[in-house]
């Protein structure tokens, strides 16, 4: 399942002032002067409605998820259903930068997140590349200490018995697994290993990494 950005709009939230920083970042890369296309995969129009500013001038905004949003038409965007792992309805460089947030993590298997890094390196020019980093103290969906490296029947037990970060309690065997099976956090390895031709920045909450943020720049911008 591809998901956004979630409670962005919560202003005040600990986890939407990294947001506004992230795509302070994101935004200095759209190039001044000419139209740019940028390709959002897993992402929503009200997070654009609430970050347009000057530098999205010229900018027209493609949205991929799973299926097809409603669109207010208040920005030049449009929305389309597609997976990930498979954009071949995009041509080669179509995009000048990708942009994804949150969403790799949810695509499934190791092999699934090669392939939608593949694809996305395949359709634009640059790209911003963000997920959750899997050594973090505190696991971002369930909230739980170390959660990514508890044994899977430690982690079904918990889900079973107790509402989860985001995550509610789900006593049904087969849901309860599959919860848990469509988020895989992604280390400082594997995300150099996906995106190997970007600049890996370590997003920090103090000394210690957060997130994990895959950045490819436009040529000559």
């Amino acid at each position: 399942m591809l998901i956004g950005l979630g409670d962005h709009r919560r202003s005040g939230s600990f986890a939407s002032r990294f947001r506004r920083d992230r795509v302070d970042r994101f935004l200095d890369l759209i190039p001044r002067g000419r139209p740019a296309s940028i390709l959002d995969v897993g992402g929503y129009e009200y997070f654009w409605l609430d970050v347009w500013d000057d530098r999205c001038q010229n900018v027209s905004i493609t949205l991929l998820n799973l299926t097809a949003q409603s669109l207010t038409g208040k920005i030049p965007a449009v929305s389309c259903s597609g997976d990930a792992r498979d954009m071949s309805c995009f041509h080669d460089r179509q995009f000048d930068l990708c942009f994804s947030n949150s969403v790799i993590e949810h695509v499934g298997t190791f092999g699934d997140q090669v392939r939608m890094a593949r694809e996305i390196k395949r359709v634009a020019e640059g790209y911003f590349v963000q997920t959750p980093y899997r050594y973090f103290p505190i696991e971002p969906h369930f909230h739980f200490p170390a959660w990514a490296q508890l044994p899977v029947s430690v982690r079904v037990a918990l889900h079973q018995r107790f509402d989860l970060g985001y995550m509610p309690r789900e006593s049904d065997w087969i849901k309860n697994l599959s919860d848990i099976d469509q988020i895989r956090l992604i280390s400082i390895r594997e995300m150099k290993a996906l995106f190997p031709d970007g600049y890996l920045y370590k997003e920090k909450l103090g000394p210690i990494t957060k997130s994990l943020i895959s950045i490819r720049g436009i040529r000559g911008i």
